[in-house]
């Protein structure tokens, strides 16, 4: 995925953050595949969702915040 405001495709915040935000299918798939090989990557995925659910409409995020946390266990 292309990040429309970074200049650089390693698995940042900011780059999580809008992978799950503007990310289509392809693009979760690349980052589930980021998360199963790096568990950083999926503890940043936890940080960025930790930080979005308490919108009521951030259905995304609460979606990764479960594929999280089912993980980290």
């Amino acid at each position: 995925m292309l990040h429309h405001h970074l200049n650089h495709q390693q698995w940042t915040l900011a780059a999580i953050d809008d992978c799950i935000a503007r990310g289509k299918r392809r693009d979760w798939v690349d980052l589930r595949r980021a998360t199963l090989a790096d568990r950083a990557v999926l503890e940043k995925v936890l940080r960025v969702c930790c930080a979005q659910v308490a919108d009521p409409y951030a259905q995304r995020y609460r979606f990764w915040l479960h594929y999280a946390e089912r993980h980290l266990t």
